[in-house]
């Protein structure tokens, strides 16, 4: 069994994953065009002229895949009720991330020391997707 966040950028899917390739490292894995397929789009679900947007990407951040698309293309992303977390593995990691995700973005809580890690923030990003970041801590040997 596998579990993989699916996000509908309803119209910015390209834009996030150069994004995402830029703040994060993450890797075009796969990206596929609503017109790429080979019968023309259902115009009841997706707007004329919507050829040129993503019916489908993979981008594979760390040891993650995320997935994606313009869902209908109709610019009214909302991404409520849950967060990425992402785990890096320094400080000097944390403030360069964090700093990327928050430009366009909108920083919930700045980077602070806590007692369950030396860097943890939250961050929605310049396509509202909410970010979790923390630095990975030694875990204790038990």
């Amino acid at each position: 069994m596998k579990l993989q966040p699916y996000l509908f950028f309803d119209g910015r899917a390209e834009e996030a994953a150069a994004f995402y390739r830029d703040a994060l490292g993450a890797e075009v894995e796969m990206m596929i065009h609503f017109g790429d397929g080979p019968e023309p789009s259902d115009p009841e679900r997706v707007p004329a002229g919507s050829d040129g947007k993503v019916m489908h990407m993979s981008l594979r951040i760390g040891g993650t895949v995320l997935l994606g698309s313009d869902g209908d293309c109709l610019g009214r992303a909302n991404f409520d009720g849950f967060s990425l977390a992402l785990e890096v593995a320094t400080d000097a990691d944390a403030e360069r991330v964090f700093a990327a995700l928050a430009d366009g973005g909108k920083v919930g809580q700045e980077l602070i020391t806590t007692f369950f890690t030396s860097r943890f923030g939250t961050v929605s990003d310049r396509f509202g997707v909410p970010w979790m970041l923390t630095v990975a801590q030694a875990q204790p040997n038990g």
